[in-house]
């Protein structure tokens, strides 16, 4: 048996198709000709900033033991070219690795395509150096992706995804999801599942609304729990099948790097540990904007409405030190590169104060400002002080210092459900590294 890594991505348009759809049936197919999996699908989702990507940015891996390399290299490139909406704006690309371990400079560049923009030209150079075979369509931008799902090990952090599939004939149609069945599932495998139903909003999470064969995606902890999914929620249409991912779901993999403000690149992800230069203010739309410094440079820094952070994000105060996981938005020839918030962690608190005149020593009533350098009057007793000064009066901040993260219905694929924060997984054990 031989060991091979098969890897695609940008198989969907927006018009439909589904790389993970895909994925299911390359392995169901390799799996009825003798092949056996290594380890689970991996869905792994790189940068969401990049600007021209399809949905949730995802790409898939296959790890395989097959008898003959040649014979499924062959049949996963006609599968990915004739199961890709190549007509409709999809670039796909497909990667072969036939080696026992998956080379360093993979690892790196997969790293890269979590927080990065990366040429299709680099993805080129790396697959040559790595030694993997691949084929592109379209523009091959797809090879990006390719690459990035085969170089992510998932040996630290990682999820798993059960996600059932509509025949072809359903797809399009409404998706019936029982929702009391859904509540009653999240209640029951908390913590242990995320992301299935959105109480603040009441709002069932796990169906998605477009014209892909994805019926439901139940996210979690562990394989077991997230199998559990199809005999509690037991869905009363046909289903085309369904299968269990691993992947970097839930993880903020995207914000693993610490960012510097200077010289920031737009569409670039991570984080960043900084001071609040500016105080937070209140935007049409309920969006907050403030200014951020770190090493002299400054920065703007936007918190959107749906992220359900825009009421803390106003609570700053100029000298605030904070940590931001952000996105950076694309600078215009009108307004700079910002800083989209996706999480905050408040480290330190500076002290903020109300500024008050100072009170008459005669009467008690407060006194007004005579003008700049000249002391205050009493407007009642018409007491003078030329000596006195401005009274400082602390105040309640009304936030404390911690991690605040969005609202579950703001979550991308990445981001890291506040139930995650403290059973992240340390490792996994694969086969082929």
């Amino acid at each position: 048996m031989q060991t091979l890594h098969v890897a695609f991505d940008d198989t969907d348009s927006r018009a439909g198709r589904c790389t993970t759809h895909l994925a299911f049936k390359v392995a169901e197919d390799l799996k009825r000709s003798g092949a056996d999996l290594v380890d689970y699908p991996l869905l792994i989702r790189l940068n969401p900033n990049i600007p021209w990507k399809t949905r949730g940015n995802g790409a898939v891996c296959l790890r395989l033991h097959v008898q003959d390399a040649g014979r499924v290299v062959d049949h996963v490139r006609q599968a990915v070219e004739e199961g890709s909406a190549i007509g409709t704006g999809a670039n796909p690309g497909v990667a072969f690795l036939q080696s026992d371990r998956v080379p360093v400079e993979l690892q790196r560049f997969s790293a890269l395509a979590m927080c990065d923009v990366l040429s299709r030209q680099m993805a080129e150079k790396v697959a040559k150096a790595a030694s993997v075979q691949y084929f592109t369509f379209g523009n091959g931008q797809g090879l990006v992706g390719s690459l990035g799902a085969m170089g992510c090990l998932l040996d630290g952090d990682h999820t798993y995804e059960l996600i059932a599939y509509r025949k072809i004939e359903n797809c399009g149609r409404p998706r019936v999801v029982d929702e009391q069945r859904v509540i009653k599932f999240s209640a029951d495998t908390y913590p242990n599942t995320f992301n299935n139903y959105d109480r603040n909003h009441n709002r069932v999470l796990i169906a998605p609304h477009g014209p892909d064969p994805v019926f439901f995606g139940v996210r979690g902890e562990s394989a077991d729990v997230v199998g559990s999914a199809l005999p509690a929620l037991h869905p009363e249409e046909e289903l085309d099948g369904w299968t269990i991912f691993r992947s970097n779901q839930g993880t903020n993999m995207h914000l693993q790097n610490e960012m510097m403000i200077a010289g920031v690149k737009a569409y670039t992800a991570g984080h960043v540990k900084c001071k609040v230069s500016s105080k937070p203010h209140a935007m049409e739309g309920g969006h907050a904007m403030f200014t951020v410094e770190q090493d002299g440079s400054e920065m703007p820094a936007a918190v959107y409405e749906p992220t359900g952070l825009a009421n803390i994000a106003t609570k700053l105060e100029a000298g605030d030190i904070i940590e931001i996981g952000v996105g950076v938005r694309k600078g215009t020839t009108k307004y700079p590169k910002i800083l989209n918030v996706e999480y905050l962690s408040v480290l330190e608190l500076a002290p903020a104060f109300d500024v008050l005149n100072p009170v008459c020593k005669v009467c008690g009533k407060r006194m007004k400002s005579e003008g700049r350098n000249k002391g205050y009057q009493c407007n009642r007793c018409k007491h003078k002080d030329a000596s006195a000064n401005k009274i400082l009066v602390p105040l309640e901040r009304g936030i404390k210092t911690g991690l605040y993260v969005p609202t579950s219905k703001a979550h991308r694929h990445l981001t890291k459900p506040l139930q995650r924060y403290g059973i992240e997984k340390a490792g996994f054990q694969l086969l082929t590294s």
